[in-house]
């Protein structure tokens, strides 16, 4: 399989929040969140697998800063680090200043998708090549994280997690 980069899976998803996506706060839900960037996550695997993928896990989400009513709320993914059948999907969501369109990053997250056969089973994945210097930081820290999650999970045996143990050398 020829290796891809992430810019290839590239998934921009721009929206409105609008009083029916809102709490009583007039923020938009976290559920709704989740909803969108899973979406938007689920893309851009596909663009990089060209398969059919599901969602393995939510690694990682951080509400840094609320969405108001009324936002335009921009969702961007890209595969960030390939394994063989899984995929790790990073994941920026910026709000856009109403007046002067300045855009500021507000939350994160980070997803995992397995590319599946039409019978469910796994299949392999194209591996990543990142290029730019953010590219390859995600690249890196994806396998210390797979491994944590491994460890974490009672699949991995902590002195076997070598990317975790280089850490605290």
């Amino acid at each position: 399989m020829t290796p891809k980069t992430p810019e290839e899976s590239k998934t921009i998803m721009t929206d409105l929040v609008l009083p029916s996506e809102t709490n009583p706060l007039n923020n938009l839900f976290g559920g709704e969140l989740l909803a969108r960037m899973d979406r938007a996550a689920s893309i851009a695997a596909r663009r990089h697998s060209r398969r059919i993928v599901v969602t393995a896990s939510v690694n990682h989400v951080a509400f840094n800063r609320s969405v108001p009513l009324g936002s335009v709320v921009t969702v961007e993914a890209k595969v960030s680090r390939a394994f063989k059948t899984s995929m790790e999907v990073f994941l920026d969501v910026w709000i856009e200043d109403r007046e002067s369109g300045i855009r500021d990053k507000a939350n994160e997250a980070i997803y995992t998708f397995v590319a599946v056969d039409e019978t469910g089973r796994p299949i392999q994945v194209p591996e990543i090549e990142p290029e730019t210097k953010l590219e390859k930081e995600r690249y890196a820290a994806a396998l210390r994280r797979k491994q944590l999650s491994l460890v974490l999970a009672g699949k991995m045996k902590p002195n076997d997690a070598t990317e975790l143990k280089a850490l605290f050398q």
